[in-house]
C-alpha cells in the first residue's frame, strides 16, 4: 500500500511552466521557404500559446512552426520571442500579452483571429511557481499567482471559445502540472493553481465536447526550464517550525534547476502528437515522474477508499424496502 502522504515520491520539481514563457525558434523542416515565404499555404493549422519566452512554451513555439504550422507566439515583451518567429514569414506572429490584463488578452485574441482567420489551438502555458509553507504565504504573492495560473487561463480560454464554437471545432490544451494531482509541502499555493486547472479543465471538457471542442489537460514532472530556478518566486518569511518539512522542500526544489530529467523538446513533440491524434487525451502525464508518482497516488487513493468503505457508504439514508 502507498502512503497517503505523495510527499514521499516527492519528485522536488513540478512543471514545465514558467513564469513570462516565451517559446518557439527554430528552422522549419516541413518543407516551408525558411526565408521567409510561407509554402504551405492558409490551411495549416493555428496555434495560439501563452507564455513563450522561456521553457516549455518556447519550445513548443518552436516544434509547431518546425512542423509548419502557423503560430500567435505571445510573451510580456515579444521582443523575447523576436528570434522565434524570425524567418518564418507570414506563418509566425509575436504578440504582447500579459496573461493578467483583460484588455491586453482581447486584444491579442483579436490581432490573431484578424492575422489567420481563427485560433485551432489554444495553449495555455503561462504561468509559474511559488516557494512557502501555507503559514509563510503573503497575500499580494499568493493572488497574483493565481491571477496568472488562474485566471489568466480562465480569461484567455473565454476570449477564444467565441470563435471556436462559431466554427464548432477547435481544441484547447491547459498547462497544468503533476501538481495538480499529487501535492508536497512549500507549494501548497501552486497546487492549489493546478488543481483548480485540472477540475476547470474537466468541466470544460464536458461543456464544450458537443460543440467539436477537445480540451488536454498537460500533466509534466520536472523538465529542464526556468520554473524551479529564475522564474521561481518564495516567501520572504520563513518560519523555523517548517525548516524540516517545507523548508527541506524549498531548499531541495531550487537544487534541482538545470538538472530536471524532462526534456522540453521531446515535451513538445508530445503535445503535438496528442493535439494530432484522432482520439486526443483529455490528460497527457509527461515524463517518467509524471507517470510513476500519479500511479501510486491512484494507488493510495484508492486503498484509502476501501478501508474507508463502510464509513462511506453509511452516510447515506438508509434504503427501504417496500
Amino acid at each position: 500500500m502507498t502512503s497517503d502522504n505523495p510527499a514521499a515520491n516527492d519528485p522536488a520539481v513540478m512543471d514545465t511552466t514558467v513564469r513570462d514563457t516565451t517559446d518557439t525558434t527554430g528552422t522549419d523542416t516541413t518543407g516551408t521557404d525558411t526565408t521567409g515565404t510561407d509554402t504551405t499555404g492558409t490551411d495549416t493549422t493555428v496555434w495560439f500559446i501563452t507564455g513563450c519566452s522561456t521553457g516549455l512554451g518556447r519550445a513548443l513555439a518552436t516544434a509547431v512552426l518546425d512542423h509548419g504550422h502557423r503560430a500567435v507566439v505571445t510573451a510580456r515583451d515579444p521582443e523575447q520571442v523576436a528570434d522565434v518567429v524570425a524567418g518564418r514569414g507570414d506563418r509566425a506572429l509575436a504578440l504582447a500579452l500579459d496573461v493578467t490584463d483583460k484588455n491586453q488578452v482581447a486584444e491579442a485574441v483579436k490581432e490573431a483571429e484578424s492575422a489567420f482567420g481563427r485560433i485551432d489551438v489554444l495553449v495555455n502555458n503561462a504561468g509559474y511557481g511559488y516557494l512557502a509553507a501555507l503559514e509563510e504565504g503573503e497575500d499580494e504573492e499568493v493572488r497574483a499567482l493565481f491571477d496568472t495560473n488562474v485566471f489568466g487561463l480562465v480569461d484567455v480560454t473565454r476570449a477564444v471559445l467565441p470563435g471556436m464554437r462559431a466554427r464548432r471545432s477547435g481544441h484547447i490544451v491547459n498547462i497544468s502540472s503533476l501538481g495538480g494531482l499529487a501535492a508536497f509541502g512549500a507549494t501548497g499555493y501552486y497546487h492549489a493553481t493546478k488543481f483548480a486547472v485540472e477540475g476547470l479543465s474537466e468541466s470544460l471538457a464536458a461543456e464544450v465536447a458537443p460543440l467539436g471542442i477537445k480540451v488536454t489537460i498537460v500533466e509534466p514532472a520536472a523538465f529542464r526550464t526556468n520554473w524551479s530556478g529564475p522564474s521561481m518566486r518564495q516567501s520572504a518569511v520563513t518560519i523555523d517550525d517548517y525548516a524540516e518539512t517545507a523548508g527541506a522542500r524549498r531548499t531541495g526544489t531550487l537544487a534541482t534547476y538545470g538538472r530536471q530529467p524532462g526534456d522540453p523538446v521531446r515535451a513538445s513533440e508530445a503535445i503535438i502528437g496528442a493535439v494530432e491524434a484522432a482520439e486526443p487525451p483529455l490528460r497527457l502525464l509527461l515524463g517518467k515522474a509524471a507517470y510513476d508518482i500519479a500511479r501510486a497516488r491512484l494507488d493510495s487513493l484508492r486503498a484509502t477508499f476501501d478501508a474507508w468503505r463502510d464509513v462511506t457508504l453509511g452516510a447515506d439514508y438508509p434504503v427501504t424496502t417496500p
